[in-house]
């Protein structure tokens, strides 16, 4: 399952919509986790698989969205991304964490259920 990815106007209506609000709101019905990433970046190659696997296992209960940090500059700005891949996690109460790095499967399933409060299938 290919996961979407977040343009600057999708982005305001799927997860904050920072043109009208100063503080962080979250727009979507479940927790969300974003993909900083560019194409040339062996790393974010190797989360790819991991990602799409973890959307698989979640389904409907988490959505995973990617974000090129070539193509979106002024998302990437937004949240201060200086290497990839950024992970955020979006949980649907409360402020977003970034992670920094390809993590492995099993720090994911750790954070989704931490920080984002989604129980394993």
């Amino acid at each position: 399952m290919a996961l979407e990815h977040l343009t600057k106007e999708s982005f305001k209506e799927k997860v904050f919509n920072f043109e009208l609000n100063k503080e962080w709101k979250f727009e979507g019905n479940v927790p969300v986790i974003i993909d900083f990433y560019a194409s040339w970046c062996g790393p974010c190659k190797t989360l790819a698989p991991i990602l799409e696997e973890l959307q698989t296992e979640y389904g409907s209960k988490l959505t995973i969205f990617k974000v090129n940090t070539e193509d979106e500059h002024e998302l990437s700005a937004m949240f201060g991304i200086q290497s990839i891949p950024s992970i955020l996690f979006v949980p649907t109460e409360g402020q977003p964490q970034m992670a920094l790095g390809a993590l492995p499967k099993e720090s994911f399933r750790s954070a989704i259920h931490d920080v984002l409060k989604v129980a394993a299938n």
